[in-house]
């Protein structure tokens, strides 16, 4: 007996040992470390001083009285979770938004003083923006709410099983949170693993570990060389015991769940629209300012006539009022709006190209995601296992797609040998169900991923779609007389069949690993179908091979076959595997070498070459060995030239600063573990990184942080802001499995596979990828972009349109003049502004051109210069439109100054001026091209069919409510025209020279990008424009003057 039944070792009790535990656990227990935990596993005198140490029995396993103890030392084995938030929640949350604070702010002050100003109408600018306000709080709450619905974590009654454990000596099943340390787990196939365990004794147990190391490889279990059992992970075979040593929260799959549960910062987008909400703010705030003062020194220095009558105290409330007024004009208040209907239009848009957006806001970020973090297992490949080259029959084949050109004999040897030697099955695929989105249409696999690329070979048209089920039904195996089976053992790396065909004439059909499956062979089979001698040319052939595929990352299967094996034993049926191996397995005929491999998804390397076109650094980091990782990464054209690869034991071991230096060039990161790659992600985009000595303490446990905190990754804050700017990469991690949700969790944009993809990994997610194709996430790159663009085009179209505004007010409020446009008629104005522009320019389609460009930086400004170029140059047009119609107006029209016939016109003007510039708005660079790919936008068609057909109404019948009269044929076509001149004053504006500022923009360069030098000619453009300005300004204190005689 290992252990005293009372839970104690020399006299100490576990209280005592429990600092010796945890030690002891932390060391054996390392994710992705396996070589590692299993020589501290051996050091320490293996699963016999465990058991020792934990106080458990082999047998009885712990005594009933120490188990509450036990929990309160070590933990109970549940995780808690995040409660659902409610609809309520959703919707408070959405006033997190600086913009949305500021829209608040101004609307109510202009709702209490425009109903003191005027009581009538005063209240319909302020009302008009709360409203904006709430629609864009219900939209972007109900949007929450409902993916949250759909995509909860695994349902409590998934957690609800039962496991059975042995305690004080009897078999009990208790729930899986009632699990605690030192437990003896009892384990058969199909059971999940509930907790982290050291295997104590076992029956040919296999487990699937893919959940935890994304590699789709069973893993057989034994004492010597993998001992360990991870919570998450599903025992495929076999049975066994094992004592559990972590559970809960300090397990590795509570690990992963903990970084599950906390929270990424503000979006790209986010900081972007809070900068510019504040700079805006602020713009609007010292225009207000300015108005305030000037009018008031007008009032106590000047004096003019106009305000003889006015006493200082109401001239200083209507200086007050025209402030606010130029505040709620200067805030762009449709743009929380017009992000809205962009990112949820796309977000369906998207679901046709396979990608289901489960947060909107991930829509636009991953259109600047300057890093992709892809795992291989299910997103670079096609998570099956498939042979991809061979020899068969002598004859070399390097597709495996057509039928092989050998004799019948010969194919009929290796059919048979590939459907008989193996315990897997082909199922066919589950039924669709109606109401399925994503549906994988392949077969299913069951049993051995290798044994089953085998049969898929034979089943496909390379076998002629042979039937290996009605093979293996034909071989009576497990009946009387039939034939005998002699299954894969890791330990003898190979597998046997001894097929009866009939009338005392057995054939042994035998397959294994290659070299050693070849030392055994003294035959091979030719293309005829006939056994031929090896000779030692061939065998040096074949041993050539071998170290080929291997080369390539390749898994080398060798199958062979002995005729008439019944004439070397007695009794065959009585035959035993020992007896196999000595009479058996000897002088056999080499008939095929099949290198098989998780090929590339048909669409990787083009996807690949896309991404990096498009200057995104494209990193593989996997579970798998270094060897295949850099094969498979070379054929996708991830790892390159110069490019670097490593292993997660090597990747532990550097500093910060180190691994910042080696980022660059870093492209392969292999047998990494899910903190390995959650760590990489931290430290690529700061996200999440710990922040205060507190949270450096609770990620590095018994760590000292005035020593170690420069030398552990992911490091800290203040040290990574400093290495970088305070900027980091936008991160999109790709993933399929459990392992990978805490990466995917930390990313700026997580990426699960909707086909493959574990709940977990799914749940973690931003995007689901529906199709599990790495081209589909090259085309949320696409429409990231063309969001992100989209949004700018609103801000360039709806900051001509408020620069004018805020312009006019302030110049009219210095001079005494009321504004040209009265509150309907802005309210209109905004509504086209608003709704109307959101609508038509927001819901632009993408183009393939936008890949050809670099993504732009975190810090990178939303409006650039050649949109400043634009949109000052443009308000300048209006502006003096609006000043010479106001001039010119009454002569040219025949109409008596400042009549309601006279701001009709300059009414209809200013808003067609505004339709006019929607279709230059539809570029925000130097490409003219207004009415290009209309026929792909007809969201945009209809909003300028109704706005044209409105404005019609409004003029034509708007009367009394809107202050406008009928124009006739002639007005209508003059002012048609002044807005008309918008379109070449557009082409005009664009051959000012002015570029985007290079270090806007993040990434690689990709192949098309050509690196412009930085420039000064919009300040140039800026002078060149303050005479005109000038001009106007005193064009309309003229104006103004005229009016007082």
């Amino acid at each position: 007996m290992v252990t005293t039944r009372k839970g104690t070792k020399n006299g100490q009790s576990l209280a005592e040992r429990m600092t010796s535990i945890r030690d002891v656990v932390q060391r054996i227990n390392e994710p992705q470390a396996l070589d590692v935990n299993t020589q501290h596993l051996q050091d320490m005198g293996g699963v016999e001083a465990v058991l020792e140490l934990l106080g458990t029995d082999p047998d009885h396993g712990v005594e009933d009285t120490t188990v509450e103890e036990r929990r309160e030392m070590f933990g109970s084995n549940l995780l808690p979770s995040t409660p659902r938030k409610t609809f309520w929640q959703l919707f408070v949350d959405t006033f997190d938004d600086a913009t949305l604070q500021i829209l608040i702010v101004a609307a109510i002050v202009s709702l209490i003083i425009g109903i003191y100003d005027d009581p009538a109408t005063g209240y319909v600018e302020g009302v008009a923006i709360l409203t904006a306000c709430l629609i864009v709080s219900v939209v972007t709450a109900l949007n929450d709410y409902q993916k949250e619905s759909q995509f909860r974590e695994l349902s409590a009654a998934n957690d609800d099983i039962d496991v059975v454990v042995v305690r004080s000596g009897k078999f009990k099943s208790i729930p899986v949170g009632e699990i605690v340390v030192g437990d003896l787990v009892c384990l058969e196939a199909g059971d999940a693993i509930p907790c982290d365990g050291v295997l104590v004794n076992y029956d040919g147990l296999e487990v699937d570990e893919s959940a935890l190391t994304g590699e789709p490889e069973e893993i057989n279990k034994d004492a010597e060389t993998d001992p360990f059992l991870l919570s998450g992970c599903t025992a495929i075979a076999g049975s066994g015991r094992f004592v559990a040593i972590a559970v809960g929260k300090n397990s590795q799959w509570g690990v992963i769940k903990s970084h599950l549960e906390k929270e990424q910062d503000a979006t790209p987008l986010q900081e972007k629209l809070d900068d510019m909400a504040a700079m805006i703010g602020y713009v609007g705030m010292a225009a207000a300012a300015a108005t305030f003062v000037a009018m008031m020194c007008i009032k106590i220095f000047v004096d003019p006539g106009y305000l003889k009558d006015v006493s200082v105290f109401k001239h200083a409330l209507d200086a007050f009022i025209i402030g606010v007024t130029i505040v709620v004009v200067a805030v762009p208040e449709g743009l929380p709006l017009a992000v809205t209907i962009s990112l949820a239009y796309s977000t369906k848009q998207m679901l046709k190209d396979q990608n289901l957006i489960r947060h909107l806001a991930a829509c636009e970020t991953m259109g600047n995601a300057t890093n992709i973090c892809s795992d291989k297992t299910g997103t670079l490949t096609e998570n099956r296992m498939t042979v991809v080259r061979g020899i068969f029959a002598n004859v070399r084949d390097n597709v495996c797609k057509k039928p092989l050109k050998i004799s019948p004999a010969a194919r009929e040897i290796i059919l048979e040998g590939f459907a008989c030697c193996s315990t897997a099955k082909i199922l066919p695929p589950p039924p669709h169900k109606k109401d399925e989105i994503n549906f994988d249409s392949r077969p299913q696999l069951v049993g051995s991923k290798t044994e089953a690329a085998m049969l898929l070979l034979a089943r496909s048209d390379w076998g002629s779609k042979d039937d290996t089920d009605k093979r293996r039904e034909e071989a009576n195996f497990g009946k009387e007389g039939g034939s005998r089976l002699f299954p894969f053992s890791s330990i003898r790396k190979r597998m046997t069949v001894l097929v009866n065909k009939g009338e005392s004439n057995w054939t042994m059909y035998h397959k294994g690993a290659a070299e050693l499956i070849l030392e055994n062979c003294t035959m091979y089979t030719d293309i005829d179908g006939n056994e031929q001698p090896m000779t030692s040319e061939k065998r040096k052939f074949f041993e050539d091979v071998i170290q080929e595929f291997a080369g390539d990352a390749l898994r080398c299967i060798a199958m062979c076959h002995r005729n008439n094996v019944n004439k070397l034993v007695k009794n065959i049926a009585d035959i035993t595997l020992s007896q196999c191996e000595q009479k058996l397995e000897k002088e056999m005929c080499l008939d095929a070498l099949v290198g098989i491999a998780d090929p590339l998804r048909s669409d990787v390397v083009d996807a690949v070459a896309t991404c990096q076109r498009a200057g995104i650094f494209v990193r593989m980091v996997t579970g798998d060995n270094l060897q295949t990782a850099r094969a498979i990464a070379k054929q996708a054209g991830i790892l390159t030239e110069g490019g670097l690869s490593m292993t997660g034991e090597e990747f532990r071991k550097l500093s910060p600063a180190k691994l910042d230096e080696i980022l660059p060039k870093l492209q392969v990161l292999a047998r990494s573990s899910p903190e390995d790659k959650h760590i990489l992600v931290q430290r690529l985009n700061g996200g999440l990184i710990p922040e205060t000595r507190e949270e450096w303490e609770e990620a590095h446990p018994n760590r000292d942080y005035d020593k170690e905190r420069d030398l552990l990754l992911p490091g800290y804050k203040e040290e990574w802001e400093k290495s970088r700017g305070g900027v980091g990469e936008v991160v999109g991690v790709t993933g399929d499995g459990t392992n990978d949700g805490p990466a995917l969790k930390a990313a700026d944009v997580g990426l699960s596979m909707g086909l493959s993809g574990t709940d977990v990994a799914k749940n973690a997610s931003d995007i689901i990828i529906m199709d599990d194709k790495f081209s589909s996430i090259v085309r949320a790159v696409l429409w990231g972009r063309s969001v992100f663009d989209n949004i700018r085009k609103f801000l360039q179209f709806q900051l001509t349109v408020n620069v004018v505004a805020l312009t006019i007010t302030f110049l009219s409020a210095l001079v005494g003049y009321d504004p040209p446009l009265n509150a309907v008629m802005m309210l209109w104005v905004n509504l086209i502004m608003d709704t109307m522009g959101a609508l038509a320019l927001g819901t632009e389609p993408p183009q393939m051109e936008l890949l050809d460009r670099r993504p732009y930086k975190r810090d990178a400004s939303l409006i650039s210069l050649p949109m400043w170029r634009n949109i000052l140059i443009q308000a300048t047009y209006q502006l003096g439109l609006l000043v010479y119609l106001l001039n010119k107006g009454p002569k040219l029209y025949n109409c008596e100054d400042g009549s309601i016939h006279h701001f009709t016109i300059i009414f209809n003007a200013f808003v067609f001026c505004q339709v006019f510039n929607e279709f230059n708005a539809r570029e925000i660079g130097d490409r003219f091209d207004p009415m290009g790919a209309l026929g792909k936008s007809p969201m945009f068609l209809m909003v300028i069919a109704f706005t044209v057909l409105a404005q019609w109404s409004i003029v034509e019948y708007g009367g009394d409510f809107t202050q406008t009269t009928p124009l006739t044929l002639e007005e209508w076509r003059t002012t048609v025209g002044y807005g008309a001149m918008s379109i070449p004053i557009g082409f005009i504006m664009r051959l000012v020279p002015v570029s985007e500022d290079p270090a806007s923009f993040a990434g690689v360069p990709g192949k098309l990008w050509v690196e412009k030098k930085p420039n000064h000619w919009l300040g140039a453009l800026m002078v060149a424009l303050i005479p005109f300005l000038a001009a106007i300004v005193y064009q309309l204190a003229w104006e103004v003057e005229e009016l007082k005689h």
